[in-house]
């Protein structure tokens, strides 16, 4: 029960690393309120646009509401606009909107929380893709690049605070997107385990629990001395 008596954010929780986190921090003894743009209600899930800044207000004001304070936020919410240079500009301030600044509202309104009860901790959830060139994900990369300076920069005005700020890069892991772009893109699953898989030590993809249980130890009193920095769950992709 590593989160006893915690409460807990997690934006992006209705699918994917974001469910995956959900599940096992209410296992490890958390009340987490799940937060999504396709939740159709529950005691303890909030349907919410995270680009539009009264909805992450409104996040952080519901969760207090319901569990009486925020200790953790996990940023893992975000849109997959995966698109070079013909991206139009509506393609990139989706991209923006969702992945750098509504991460950047949501933190907002829960440190102001976190304030008040003399500190927290935020895990923000980006990728490989922040750290390596990858073929037609300049729109995606980008924002992804983007919130691993922001974990940094972050870290280093909330210290003071009493909050620490981390962050998660996630390789490949089969999630509804992968099957998505799948599907869209006419690979066979077996295809896509093969081919993604090879390029990894581990010679194969990643699941959505596996980043969850990094996200786990950042979250709790076990990364007590550890800010700014990014754990990278992918396999061994980038170690190559």
């Amino acid at each position: 029960m590593r989160l006893k008596d915690k409460v807990a954010i997690v934006t992006g929780g209705t699918s994917g690393i974001g469910a995956a986190t959900v599940e096992l921090f209410r296992e490890e003894g958390a009340r987490v309120l799940s937060v999504g743009r396709r939740v159709n209600g529950g005691k303890d899930y909030c349907r919410a646009d995270i680009s539009r800044e009264e909805d992450a207000r409104r996040i952080a004001e519901e969760c207090v509401a319901r569990f009486g304070r925020i200790d953790i936020l996990v940023n893992c919410a975000a849109v997959f606009v995966l698109k070079g240079l013909e991206a139009s500009v509506e393609d990139w301030r989706s991209s923006l909107d969702v992945n750098v600044i509504g991460t950047a509202l949501c933190t907002k309104y829960a440190v102001r929380e976190m304030q008040k009860t003399g500190g927290g901790v935020i895990v923000n959830v980006s990728s490989i893709s922040g750290f390596v060139a990858q073929p037609g994900f300049l729109t995606y990369s980008a924002t992804k690049a983007a919130i691993v300076q922001m974990t940094r920069n972050l870290a280093m005005d909330l210290a003071p605070l009493g909050i620490r700020v981390n962050c998660v890069a996630a390789g490949t892991i089969l999630t509804r997107v992968s099957y998505e772009f799948m599907e869209r893109t006419g690979i066979s699953l077996e295809e896509f385990v093969r081919t993604r898989g090879s390029k990894c030590l581990l010679n194969r993809l990643g699941e959505p629990r596996e980043v969850a249980y990094a996200i786990l130890f950042l979250a709790s009193s076990e990364s007590s001395f550890i800010t700014g920095t990014t754990l990278i769950v992918d396999g061994g992709y980038t170690a190559q």
